[in-house]
């Protein structure tokens, strides 16, 4: 059977979390974005993608506002 015959497992809630946090650093594989392209919502991977984004902002500013704190200033 040719491999476009094949069925593709969607992944699941884990394995678009664990995809999108190696995306968003760069360590994203091979292997993992042609699964995420071939069996993936797409909508899913944008919105966590959104998600990622303004937590990883949110995060920042806490540290900093964190350090700021405690300099002195």
């Amino acid at each position: 059977m040719p491999e476009d015959n094949q069925h593709h497992k969607k992944p699941g809630l884990g394995a678009i979390v664990l995809s999108i946090l190696a995306a968003g650093i760069g360590v994203q594989s091979d292997k993992n974005r042609e699964r995420d392209f071939a069996g993936g919502n797409p909508l899913a991977f944008v919105v966590g993608g959104f998600i990622f984004t303004i937590l990883f902002i949110v995060c920042i500013a806490l540290v900093v506002g964190l350090v700021l704190s405690h300099s002195g200033n």
